[in-house]
């Protein structure tokens, strides 16, 4: 069981220009516990400029869409992806020879032929592919989910274009596939976790995770848990998942049974590939409660906020290593996964804590970076892992409840490449307020990260609307990035695809929601996805809140799932579904 419900509209906020950050934190020396020794940090480059409003401030409160944790997660990678990060731009043409005269001016003329129709080809083939826009695959998920701004992509070097997957339908408009009717505990209980592959829509419910098809949502199979599930990673790796589940149902005696057991499971055919706990590294029987999970490569790793963490091997569940609490007090809180796995560590008593973000070796646990963060925090969070990139709320100066104040860079040595100052309340980024891996609201790729700006006036006195707007990774500077919402509508990034951008557009209350790729290069939309408007549609649409639901979009599909689910609080309110979907026409 877990907390009330959260309320269905996230709190207002401003909307102005972004603010100076202050000082960074410096790089240290590493936590007690065999860290890396990293060296201080550059310079802090100045933060960039604000966006271009549409229309100047309006005074008026703004209203913020933060994503709900992990949306947009749960698409398995594509097979032979390109490296992370890199720049939106077309294909480059090879570059012809200078003309040297004489009898090497024809050799010359057929090299320069040559080189343009290489061109045309590489412009042709990128814009076929461009017009698709995921970042999902084929379902296999080899490594991970691209979708999760831990799992970037681009390329490494900026300048490489990378054609997403998603192709636009010849109609966009869309219709509903399946809704699946909420259940309805007396209590509330976590649903957390969906996933999505090439054939099966995933979905965590009261104490069972269930598999649906995607041609008409119809049951393909059902794996139930001794207890309720009370956590769920969102990445992919080798078609299979985790989730945290509880020893046993709640009875008198017993309301709350810890969260201790960490289950694997295959996506296709919903086959518990194995499920175990870890005892306390400093002895003893009691099994250790966790609080998140996660997944990089072959190795599932788990933590608690106070309780420390342990990892296993994806395949058969083996033991692989466990942080010890040292003399220094030193524990795992959390971990985050994707192309690398990072983790929180934080060092001393309530009051005067240390934070150290690390990226470990999954086999060993050992650390390959360290990065200190600046006395005063209690909590950070990892939203990417490769690159390391950190959200912290440096001296409470987040806005609007949103957890996060600033983002640091990391490099590979642990060293601070940049700071992003986001506590100025003009984005709409969020993080969790312990978690480490539950930020929402960005994501990672060509070498920037994607964030949208908060809710502000749009061109009529009554309108709402925002924009998707970018920070070099680099320089930790805004750029000129703007992709509008348009006029009513809000706009939250889900994943990349490729270079590609995919957002979901939060309608109004008389349209349905729009799916979009995003040019990175143009920041051009393309409709791949606009949903029915017909007023049931739109509401049950509409009942899941942006804040506190998980998005999934693959292959002209859309999923739109709780995360909690309680009996309704009366019998008069609209039907609640566990998920609604729809299909591309």
């Amino acid at each position: 069981m877990s907390t009330p419900p959260p309320p269905h509209q996230p709190p207002s906020g401003g909307f102005g220009a972004p603010q100076d950050p202050g000082p960074a934190p410096a790089a240290g020396n590493p936590a007690p516990g065999g860290f890396g020794a990293p060296t201080p940090p550059p310079p802090q480059a100045p933060p960039g400029p604000p966006a271009p409003p549409q229309q100047p401030p309006s005074g008026q409160p703004a209203y913020g869409y933060p994503q709900q944790p992990g949306a947009g997660y749960g698409y398995p990678q594509q097979p032979g992806s390109p490296p992370p990060f890199g720049a939106p731009a077309g294909p480059a043409a090879p570059a012809a020879p200078p003309a040297t005269g004489g009898g090497n001016d024809k050799r010359t003329q057929l090299m320069i032929v040559g080189a343009a129709l290489l061109a045309i080809v590489l412009i042709v083939g990128g814009g076929l592919w461009y017009v698709s826009g995921d970042g999902s695959g084929d379902g296999g998920g080899k490594d991970g989910a691209q979708s999760d701004p831990s799992a970037s992509t681009g390329g490494d070097k900026p300048g490489t274009f990378v054609p997403g997957t998603e192709k636009a339908p010849s109609n966009p408009k869309s219709k509903v596939l399946f809704k699946q009717p909420s259940p309805a505990p007396a209590d509330v209980v976590n649903v957390t976790g969906s996933w999505i592959t090439d054939s099966t829509y995933v979905k965590s419910d009261v104490a069972k995770v269930v598999g649906y098809n995607l041609v008409d949502g119809g049951k393909k199979w059902e794996l139930p848990f001794p207890g309720e599930l009370c956590g769920a990673t969102h990445h992919i790796s080798e078609n299979k998942s985790a989730v945290l589940f509880r020893a046993s149902q709640p009875t008198p005696e017993n309301k709350y049974p810890a969260c201790t057991e960490v289950g694997v499971f295959d996506l296709e055919s919903g086959k518990l590939v194995w499920s175990g706990n870890a005892k306390s590294a400093n002895g003893g029987d009691k099994p250790v409660s966790f609080s998140e999970v996660t997944i990089s490569g072959k190795t599932v790793a788990a933590a608690g906020v106070s309780a420390g963490g342990a990892a296993w091997s994806l395949t058969d569940g083996k033991a692989l290593w466990q942080p010890k609490v040292d003399g220094e007090s030193c524990r795992d809180t959390g971990y985050a996964g994707g192309e690398a796995l990072g983790v929180i560590r934080k060092c001393g008593q309530s009051g005067n804590y240390t934070l150290h973000a690390q990226i470990l070796d999954p086999t060993t646990g050992a650390p390959t970076a360290s990065y200190k963060l600046s006395p005063g925090i209690d909590y950070a969070h990892i939203v990417s892992t490769k690159p390391l990139i950190v959200g912290a709320d440096v001296g409470d100066n987040a806005k609007g409840g949103k957890g996060v104040s600033d983002l640091f860079v990391v490099d590979p040595k642990g060293e601070l490449k940049a700071r992003i100052p986001l506590a100025s309340g003009n984005f709409a980024a969020k993080c969790g307020a312990t978690e480490v891996e539950k930020c929402s609201h960005m994501v990672v790729g060509n070498g920037k990260i994607y964030v949208p700006s908060q809710e502000h006036q749009g061109q009529s006195g009554s309108s709402r609307t925002n924009e998707l707007l970018s920070f070099d990774l680099e320089t930790g500077k805004q750029t000129t990035d703007r992709a509008d919402a348009g006029e009513r509508y809000t706009i939250f990034p889900l994943r990349m695809d490729g270079s590609n951008i995919i957002a979901y557009k939060n309608p109004p209350y008389d349209k349905g929601g729009q799916i979009v790729s995003i040019d990175a290069k143009t920041m051009k939309e393309t409709l791949l996805m606009e949903n029915p408007s017909d007023k049931e549609t739109q509401r049950a649409e509409t009942a899941f809140s942006p804040d506190y639901s998980e998005f999934r979009y693959h292959n002209g599909k859309l999923f739109i799932s709780r995360t909690n689910v309680r009996k309704p609080y009366s019998d008069k309110a609209d039907p609640e579904f566990l998920f609604v979907s729809f299909t591309a026409s």
